[in-house]
């Protein structure tokens, strides 16, 4: 089969690959779509500590079942038990069938560890993620724990359906990052794919005001035409000034920071609210020096946002089905063969839309 292979910093390469074989409670999936993540480009450049080459990453995903392992079923249908842990959630209960469309979880938990236990799947101690610690979805075939598979909803496309675990993050970031003040104004910083389902999540969430902050002007006159209140060069003091003004007595209740750079935390400092929320959910800089004293004086909540829950997933694909998130606007579709050009456009900061997903 053909692959995406990364073998070391900026170096990716189309491949002939195995076929990947699954294993006993596992399927085989033809991949129909994949998406780039941010976090598989901060790998290709070699600034991900848990990606190592070479390695075929990708773990936003939708596809076909077109095989079974050993222990799967008869090789027409199998129950979606547990595998290594898995995050099986109510679809997986019913049988899966050669044929069926399907989306993947591909985060999966031990379901022993102290943190399993109390519910917080996505922390597990020993969790392992499909596309980092197993082969990914950059090919045209890969076998999964039949736990993590979900069938996609009749009427939903296979395209539409690869964004579910990116909107699951963002859902999850959102939820929490406005959990107390549900309509307040927010402020997203980074246009990336990860930014824009967070800032059309806190839509779907009663946002009043929502901003989008970036440095990248082709991202920048994009974000322009997706209807949010405004699209703001973070690099210019003047535009933030102007976004500020523009936020009316309420200001700003809530940033989530999307890039996770020392720069964009400082910023989401100056311009949240006193006793506002600061969500994190952009993994860019591993450290950053912050004003502790007065985040402690103006009660400013900092909270962290990592992939999702079970409930989330399911809540983002039913989002997706409905038809209240969609694809249309912001994202590029290019064929699997081009996936090292496009990583290579991306470093450059050459694509304005917010993603890339590749066809297989």
């Amino acid at each position: 089969m053909k692959a995406v292979m990364w073998t070391g910093a900026e170096r990716m390469s189309v491949i002939d690959h195995p076929l990947p074989e699954p294993e006993a409670n596992e399927v085989l999936i033809k991949v129909s779509h994949v998406g780039i993540c941010g976090s598989d480009l901060e790998g290709y450049l070699g600034h991900n500590s848990l990606r190592h080459p070479p390695l075929l990453m990708g773990h936003e995903f939708s596809g076909t079942i077109v095989g079974f392992g050993g222990g799967s079923g008869s090789g027409e249908s199998a129950e979606a038990g547990s595998s290594e842990g898995g995050s099986a959630s109510s679809e997986n209960t019913a049988a899966l069938a050669l044929g069926d469309r399907v989306v993947v979880n591909p985060l999966i938990h031990c379901g022993a560890c102290p943190r399993c236990i109390r519910g917080q799947f996505n922390l597990c101690d020993r969790r392992r993620i499909i596309g980092i610690h197993r082969p990914g979805a950059y090919a045209e075939h890969i076998a999964v724990p039949a736990a993590q598979v979900v069938r996609i909803p009749e009427g939903l496309t296979d395209l539409r359906a690869s964004l579910t675990e990116p909107l699951a993050c963002s859902l999850r970031a959102a939820r929490r990052a406005m959990a107390t003040v549900p309509m307040g104004n927010v402020a997203i910083i980074g246009a990336g794919a990860i930014g824009l389902l967070s800032a059309f999540s806190a839509r779907l969430l009663g946002a009043g005001k929502i901003f989008v902050l970036d440095n990248n002007p082709l991202r920048l006159k994009h974000v322009a035409e997706l209807g949010f209140d405004g699209a703001v060069d973070s690099s210019d003091a003047d535009a933030v000034a102007a976004m500020l003004k523009a936020s009316g007595p309420k200001g700003i209740d809530v940033v989530i920071d999307a890039a996770g750079f020392s720069v964009t935390r400082s910023l989401a400092k100056r311009i949240v609210n006193t006793g506002g929320t600061i969500m994190n959910i952009g993994l860019g800089s591993g450290e950053s020096v912050l004003p502790v004293n007065d985040m402690i004086r103006s009660e400013t909540t900092v909270l962290g946002s990592f992939c999702y829950a079970p409930q989330d997933f399911a809540d983002a694909l039913e989002l997706l089905a409905a038809g209240k998130v969609t694809e249309a606007g912001w994202t590029t579709i290019r064929p699997l063969a081009d996936g090292p050009a496009c990583f290579a456009s991306l470093v450059r900061g050459e694509v304005p839309h917010g993603k890339i997903i590749l066809e297989v």
